[in-house]
């Protein structure tokens, strides 16, 4: 009897964090690269403030306030950002992540490498 209540239990709270965690809706792959320090503070294109401390990213064409998982593909780390702000300005990544998201990465002193993007949907 403890056995089964421990299992609903456990059942019950990895299906209230999938819930949470939303559905992945789209997957892309291609490079990243992150904001400079110098522009910390400096208005995004949603009007929020770039916090280089905080988790977030520019996209060219996610909704401001999409979630999406960043998996660093060199060494597998993955962290989680909002999207805040357009760019990045270069044709040749498709995501600029915050100097907080590149450092859990381990994407800050390489300075761009190859990601993979799970964007989340409610």
């Amino acid at each position: 009897m403890i056995r089964q209540t421990r299992f609903f239990t456990l059942l019950a709270i990895f299906l209230s964090f999938g819930a949470l965690a939303g559905n992945v809706v789209d997957v892309q792959e291609g490079k990243a690269a992150y904001y400079a320090d110098s522009l910390h503070g400096n208005k995004t294109a949603s009007g929020e403030t770039y916090d280089k401390n905080a988790m977030t990213a520019a996209h060219r064409e996610l909704p401001f306030g999409t979630r999406v998982k960043v998996t660093y593909l060199k060494n597998g780390r993955s962290v989680e950002v909002v999207i805040n702000d357009r760019g990045p300005h270069s044709k040749n990544r498709i995501i600029d992540l915050s100097g907080a998201a590149a450092e859990q990465l381990g994407l800050k002193e390489a300075g761009i490498g190859e990601v993979k993007l799970e964007v989340y949907g409610d």
